[in-house]
């Protein structure tokens, strides 16, 4: 029986939400060259998959958070999802702005909660985790505790798992680096030789060039 991680790993591939160049990389807002590059936002588009990622959403936070009182998504590649999840629970729902609004009330937090709710916090993946933990810290600003995090992919970068540590924030994922690295050589999406590659990035992705391989 394939294992949640694996099903979605399929699922993002599938659609090319998750694309794998270690021969021709990517070059990321940050600079950083990479052989990957996800964008989650295309599973709104297909029904099937939207809903397979709401349903396992909801079923970890009930499984992790079952005192969730109202649910966070994060600007903006969890905005939609983190509604979905929000109405699929019946709990209350904003989303988390990377910046106050530079007009009108200047919200960084559209919506409304209540000081002492106990928040989940949505994201749609967890790179160094810094704009993930800004949320987090806007939520705790608006004097709510968050409860924790549940995110629909994470790199598994080791600063983002230090970072989490020290915000100290669980971190709940769907899918996950590894089982997508697993999947993506059982499908021939990749060749067995790129995946040292590819684990290699993940190790120092500042730092990686393609020469490094």
């Amino acid at each position: 029986m394939k294992t949640i991680d694996h099903l979605l790993a399929e699922k993002l591939l599938g659609i090319s939400a998750i694309k794998l160049q270690p021969e021709n990389p990517f070059t990321w807002a940050s600079g950083w060259n990479s052989p990957i590059y996800t964008d989650n936002r295309k599973t709104l588009s297909y029904p099937e998959i939207r809903t397979f990622i709401k349903v396992e959403l909801c079923r970890m936070i009930m499984e992790r958070f079952p005192q969730v009182d109202a649910v966070a998504g994060v600007a903006t590649g969890a905005i939609a999802q983190g509604a979905l999840v929000a109405d699929e629970l019946n709990v209350p729902y904003v989303y988390v702005r990377s910046s106050p609004k530079d007009h009108g009330l200047e919200n960084l937090i559209e919506g409304n909660l209540i000081p002492g709710q106990k928040v989940v916090v949505i994201e749609d993946l967890i790179s160094t985790g810094k704009s993930s933990l800004k949320a987090v810290e806007a939520v705790r600003n608006a004097g709510c505790e968050v409860v924790g995090m549940a995110a629909i992919f994470t790199y598994g970068f080791p600063e983002a798992e230090e970072a989490f540590r020290n915000a100290n924030v669980e971190l709940c994922t769907l899918g996950n680096y590894n089982a997508m690295l697993e999947v993506a050589v059982e499908t021939k999406y990749i060749r067995p030789s790129d995946v040292e590659t590819l684990k290699m990035w993940r190790t120092n992705p500042s730092e990686w060039t393609p020469d490094a391989r």
